[in-house]
C-alpha cells in the first residue's frame, strides 16, 4: 500500500499559543491553515518535507472558540480532559500522526484483520485561498487515536495535497520514532500498510519527531500522553 508520513500533529490550547510555540521552539512562524467544520478545530501548517519524507507537513491545531463539532467526539482525543489540561499546563505537545496513502479503505480492511478497529472513513474537506481541499480520514465515534497515538490516523487526499502549496520553512523532519509496549501488535499494524519512514520501539509509550530547525536539532515527544 505504500503508507507514508502525512502529517505531524502538534495540539495546543489555542492557536495563538500554538503559534507563538513553534516560533519560540523551532524558530520559525507557522504559516495559515484553515477551520475543520466537522470536528470544531482549526490549524496553521508548515512544510517539512525532504526526500525521505516528501510533502510531509507539520500540523499546530487546536479547538476553535464557539465552534463546537458535528460529531460526538472530536479526533485525536482532544476532548479528553488529560489532553486538555496537559496541553493547558504544560503547553502544546506533539500529540500523534498522520499517514497518507492510494487506498485509505484497503488499509482499515487490514488493520480490521488484525483486529484493530481504526474507525469509519469520513469524507471532509476545507476552504483554502488556492480552492477547496478534499479528503478521506478514518475517524472513531470516540475520536481515540489508539496505542497512545502512535498507531497513525490514515488519511486519503483528493486531487490536490496541501503541502503542494506550503513554501519552504526551513525546517525538516528528520525522523520519527513511534515506542510502546505492545510493540510487536505495533509493528504488524505499520507494516500492513507498507508505512515508511517511522521505527517502531519497545518501551514506555512515546512518539519522538526529531527536526532540522534553525535552532538546530530540534526532538518533539508525546511522552505517552
Amino acid at each position: 500500500m505504500n503508507a507514508r508520513i502525512d502529517h505531524l500533529v502538534v495540539a495546543a490550547a489555542s492557536l495563538e499559543e500554538g503559534a507563538a510555540w513553534c516560533e519560540a521552539t523551532l524558530g520559525v512562524l507557522p504559516g495559515p491553515g484553515g477551520e475543520h467544520p466537522l470536528m470544531g478545530t482549526h490549524n496553521r501548517l508548515l512544510r517539512i518535507a525532504t526526500v525521505d519524507y516528501p510533502r510531509t507537513y507539520f500540523e499546530i491545531i487546536a479547538v476553535q472558540p464557539g465552534r463546537e463539532p458535528q460529531r460526538a467526539r472530536r479526533w485525536f482525543d482532544l476532548d479528553e480532559e488529560q489532553v486538555r489540561d496537559t496541553l493547558r499546563r504544560r503547553g502544546p505537545r506533539l500529540l500523534h500522526y498522520v499517514a497518507n496513502l492510494p487506498d485509505v479503505r484497503q488499509a482499515v480492511a487490514a488493520w480490521q484483520a488484525l483486529g484493530i478497529e481504526r474507525g469509519e472513513v469520513v469524507e471532509a474537506s476545507r476552504e483554502t485561498p488556492r480552492g477547496l481541499l478534499q479528503w478521506q480520514i478514518t475517524l472513531r465515534g470516540d475520536g481515540a487515536r489508539l496505542f497512545d497515538g502512535t498507531l497513525p490516523t490514515l488519511i486519503e487526499w483528493g486531487s490536490t495535497h496541501p503541502a503542494s502549496a506550503m513554501p519552504e520553512s526551513g525546517v525538516t523532519l528528520h525522523s520519527l520514532v513511534a515506542t510502546h509496549p505492545k510493540a510487536t501488535q505495533l509493528r504488524a499494524a505499520v507494516e500492513a500498510i507498507a508505512l515508511q519512514g517511522v521505527a517502531i520501539k519497545d518501551g514506555p509509550a512515546n512518539l519522538c519527531a526529531v527536526l532540522d530547525t534553525p535552532r538546530g536539532r530540534v526532538r518533539l515527544e508525546s511522552e505517552g500522553l
